[in-house]
């Protein structure tokens, strides 16, 4: 296992500072489920994959178990792409989500989302609308993900500026929004993806896992 740039995971994970975020981006297969996640997380702790022991969290957000629980990551998949965010000190939250026309979009904003961005991506155009849709949506997702809790939570309860506007938490329900960071992630031209961590801003790095013939 190694990076597209040689590197190893154990050779970057040394270097995970707690004023950073690492962002892995690697290949998925639903029939191979937890065991790429396991081995990059093997890494950070210096354990083999099968060492590595995850629980179910209040909301099911799947977590270290004791004594590694201050390494706190959060993945996410959409058909055979994956992302990996890992740090110390925050809990990130990561969505990833491919594009596809979504015919159902502004129904769904309009039924689940909050009143002003129902309003402003309606006012978009088609095209322009399905883009903003899903980094409304990931923005949506990377938050209650970081939060530690799922759409139960009530899409409604957060509200975002909405694309083209930089997207930027504007509300959140019994938080203070200005406490929250958010981070488009740069994945491929088929793929949207957000990260979102509670605290002060943070240095990025990111890496792809090499794919494995």
């Amino acid at each position: 296992m190694q990076t597209t740039d040689g590197q190893t995971p154990t050779k970057v994970a040394e270097h995970l500072h707690d004023d950073e975020i690492h962002v892995w981006r690697l290949g998925y297969a639903r029939e191979r489920g937890r065991a790429p996640l396991r081995a990059l997380l093997g890494a950070y702790l210096g354990q083999p994959p099968e060492a590595v022991m995850l629980i179910d969290g209040e909301y099911g957000r799947p977590v270290l178990a004791s004594p590694h629980e201050a390494l706190a990551f959060n993945w996410s998949h959409s058909n055979d792409q994956a992302v990996l965010a890992i740090a110390r000190g925050i809990v990130p939250g990561v969505d990833l989500e491919r594009l596809h026309p979504r015919p159902r979009a502004l129904e769904i904003a309009q039924r689940y989302f909050c009143r002003d961005e129902a309003e402003a991506l309606a006012a978009l155009d088609p095209e322009q609308r399905n883009a903003a849709f899903l980094e409304l949506w990931t923005a949506k997702e990377a938050v209650l993900k970081a939060l530690g809790r799922g759409l139960a939570f009530g899409l409604q309860r957060l509200r975002f500026a909405v694309p083209p506007a930089p997207t930027s938490l504007l509300w959140l329900d019994g938080d203070d929004a200005a406490q929250w960071q958010l981070q488009r992630l740069t994945t491929d031209a088929a793929h949207v993806a957000t990260l979102a961590w509670r605290g002060t801003p943070r240095r990025i790095r990111r890496w792809t896992l090499a794919a494995v013939d």
